[in-house]
């Protein structure tokens, strides 16, 4: 069976991924895109206007709509698909917590899949940070990322859900460690690059973004402690690799019930 797509932002850095990466795939068909800046084609499909959006969504009748644009955006998106029954995937980072409230709500409606990050590679290595925490406990922590120098949100938000994996992996050894459960959960302090007197305190974390050049994206936690360290990175090649789980995504998203989905659903 053929999926039949929406895809917005069609004239971004990720909107272009996304339909290079679907015009190779036999199981996914684009029905329309759109763009705030219409205009030529992309990818040989033609990109229409988005206002028009909620239009195009009744007419072309998608089995799903994938979102790489920004957050406002990503929201009005979101809601035109939980009025037409459309799943929804989105990459879009940058999102506030009444951003994620909305998506959630759109989920009462619709299938909706959010991630930070499509890649394969990245969920891998999410898998890895959760291990290694409980397993070298109390070493200190520090977190780089690097992106190109036209990424708007820092630090990205595969950053942001690396530093939440970190923060559960040491609630669970927490957990094993107390009785008292109000001393289980609280997320370690995130210390946003140093300057001038900045002595590490214990349980910190180090956070650093970079920008530069047309990097794809490249994320490293580093762990050090008892005379060794220990090095987990992960570095994309291109954006086809986030178009290509985005897609994968959405073939897999758009028959299925209304509610909140997650990557690691995907790949499992």
């Amino acid at each position: 069976m053929t999926v039949s797509i929406g895809v917005t932002g069609a004239t971004g850095r990720m909107g272009g991924e996304v339909l290079a990466a679907a015009a190779d795939r036999d199981d996914l068909s684009v029905a329309f895109a759109v763009s705030r800046s219409p205009g030529d084609e992309v990818e040989g499909v033609a990109v229409e206007d988005a206002a028009d959006f909620a239009d195009l969504l009744a007419s072309n009748q998608p089995d799903a709509v994938v979102d790489f644009t920004g957050p406002a955006s990503c929201i009005e998106y979101a809601s035109a698909c939980a009025a037409a029954g459309v799943a929804f995937v989105t990459g879009t980072t940058g999102l506030s917590e009444g951003g994620f409230d909305a998506l959630r709500e759109a989920a009462s409606e619709v299938p909706v899949l959010y991630a930070s990050n499509f890649s394969r590679g990245i969920a891998a290595l999410r898998r890895a940070v959760r291990e290694a925490v409980p397993a070298l406990d109390g070493y200190d922590i520090e977190l780089t990322e690097t992106h190109h120098n036209a990424k708007r949100d820092a630090p990205s938000g595969t950053a942001l859900t690396l530093l939440d994996d970190i923060d559960e992996a040491r609630s669970s050894v927490r957990q094993t460690q107390s009785d008292d459960i109000d001393e289980v959960r609280g997320d370690s302090e995130r210390v946003h690059g140093r300057e001038g007197e900045a002595s590490r305190s214990e349980g910190e974390v180090g956070v650093h973004a970079r920008r530069a050049g047309d990097i794809a994206g490249e994320h490293e936690v580093l762990l050090a402690g008892n005379h060794e360290s220990l090095s987990l990175t992960h570095r994309a090649g291109s954006r086809g690799v986030f178009a290509a789980g985005a897609l994968d995504a959405a073939a897999w998203l758009a028959d299925r019930d209304a509610g909140w989905y997650d990557f690691t659903e995907v790949l499992e």
